[in-house]
């Protein structure tokens, strides 16, 4: 009988590399770049076509928490668990909370698939084939890691080196060695001998896996064992205790223990995989047209050659330029070389460190209750449209420094403002006075959007006062 395989999404990263389209706040695997689905919702919908596949588990960070349901809502994922990590420590304290996490869930026998959730892969047949082979081989003492199928000399990736075939694992092979990131001479070199690419993914049966942890890691493990005791229930998320977590050295899975591990072997896949580490990936996607363009959205071209243009909100025109990278949203533009891809992190650093909210946000930002954006602002106003999902409602709040003036557009708003409670329809308005006690809510099974209009003295998002939130948040929490 196949051992029950536990699907483990590590949804962490912040994709800087993919700026201005991914921030901090809205990282790449919430993007939706290869088709209808965003990478995390591809990603668990990929691992529950595996047959004995369980509802998944996804490791995120705590800013993230709310759109990582949302969106697996969205794509038919029921039954996930959401594990909040309150400071990223790399690849194998997530393997080690999550194998303690299944071991107390299932109980013994049960296996967890580990892998990123802002990867692509074409071939999805494929996957499902390696990781029914990796199962099997796991099942026999093994952990398991696959070896993507290189398509090119690439330096920014890791290499695993196959050993000899496992005896009846009908592919999966040992692994002769390690092998790091490469520079281009060596990386041609290995291409050649059959070398495979290290793409962090990893089926490990939990109780092999937490003995090696027990043996090369015990006290990363004791952290995480502690981390996970000690966690809070929170709705659907399970918040890791904080202290007890930043004990787990920072460490990725590969150094800590599939390095250093004689039960390491490996399944070779080709199923068209892709980190989509940089705008680059879009070189793998088919041309727009006959000059090897890559179009997305309003674009109009003239004499354009080998470029990658990506327009979110507004027409793009591009006139004589070759192999660039065009990427435009609603408050920001990158324009770079396809050689200069891995650069644009440079550039949100730079705007981290002037503090700038381009490097953070969206015009657009998203809460467990639907969405707001900024429309307009200026000297003590700014103007927001929000967007309430059914069904939904805001915390119970008030502001120190500011006024609000609230026009329904769409729908109908339940208005909470001191001790009046009251609905407003389509074209009608409301005040919030200063210091006001006041909510928006829409009790309705059809969407409501406002227009709110803020005045005064200050008017950041930190100016809240909650008293009452039905998604746990408090203070000044999104």
């Amino acid at each position: 009988m196949a051992a029950p395989i536990l699907p483990v999404l590590l949804a962490g990263g912040s994709g800087t590399r993919l700026w201005p389209l991914s921030r901090e706040l809205y990282p790449k695997q919430l993007l939706r770049l290869t088709n209808e689905h965003s990478l995390l919702q591809n990603t668990a919908l990929r691992a529950k076509k595996i047959p004995g596949a369980l509802p998944p588990v996804v490791i995120c960070g705590e800013p993230h928490r709310f759109l990582v349901g949302e969106q697996l809502r969205e794509a038919g994922i029921t039954g996930a668990t959401i594990i909040l990590e309150p400071q990223g420590r790399n690849t194998a304290p997530a393997a080690a909370v999550a194998a303690v996490h299944a071991l107390e869930r299932h109980g013994p026998g049960i296996q967890i698939l580990l892998m990123a959730a802002d990867h692509a892969m074409r071939n999805e047949g494929a996957f499902v084939r390696a990781a029914r082979i990796a199962s099997r081989a796991a099942a026999s003492g093994r952990l398991m890691t696959f070896g993507i199928r290189p398509t090119r000399a690439e330096t920014g990736y890791g290499y695993l080196k196959p050993g000899r075939p496992l005896a009846g694992g009908r592919g999966a092979r040992q692994v002769a060695a390690f092998i790091e990131k490469p520079d281009a001479a060596k990386a041609r070199r290995l291409l050649k001998s059959g070398c495979l690419w290290n793409g962090g993914i990893f089926l490990l049966p939990v109780d092999l896996f937490l003995q090696e942890m027990q043996r090369l890691e015990p006290k990363m493990l004791a952290a995480c064992r502690s981390a996970l005791t000690k966690a809070e229930r929170d709705l659907d998320f399970v918040r890791l205790d904080a202290t007890a977590f930043a004990n787990a050295r920072k460490e990725s899975l590969d150094y800590a223990i599939m390095e250093k591990s004689d039960r390491v072997a490996l399944v070779p896949l080709d199923a068209g995989w892709d980190d989509i580490g940089s705008w680059s990936f879009l070189e793998n996607l088919p041309a727009s047209d006959r000059h090897g363009n890559r179009v997305k959205g309003d674009v109009w071209l003239e004499g354009v050659r080998n470029s990658m243009i990506h327009a979110n909100s507004r027409l793009v025109a591009a006139v004589g330029v070759e192999n660039h990278i065009i990427v435009e949203t609603s408050d920001a533009v990158l324009v770079t070389t396809s050689a200069h891809a891995q650069d644009v992190k440079k550039i949100v650093a730079a705007l981290k460190l002037a503090k700038r909210p381009e490097a953070e946000t969206h015009p657009r930002v998203y809460r467990p209750w639907g969405w707001y954006e900024a429309v307009a602002h200026g000297d003590r106003f700014q103007v927001k449209r929000l967007a309430v999902k059914p069904g939904q409602k805001l915390s119970l709040q008030m502001h120190r420094q500011r006024v609000e003036h609230w026009v329904v557009v769409r729908g109908t708003a339940r208005v909470t403002c001191a001790d009046r409670v009251f609905d407003l329809m389509e074209n009608q308005s409301t005040f919030i006075p200063l210091g006001a006690k006041h909510r928006l809510e829409n009790a309705t099974t059809e969407p409501l959007e406002i227009i709110e209009v803020q005045s005064g003295a200050y008017l950041g998002e930190d100016d809240i006062v909650r008293f009452a939130d039905i998604y746990g948040r408090t203070g000044t929490q999104g």
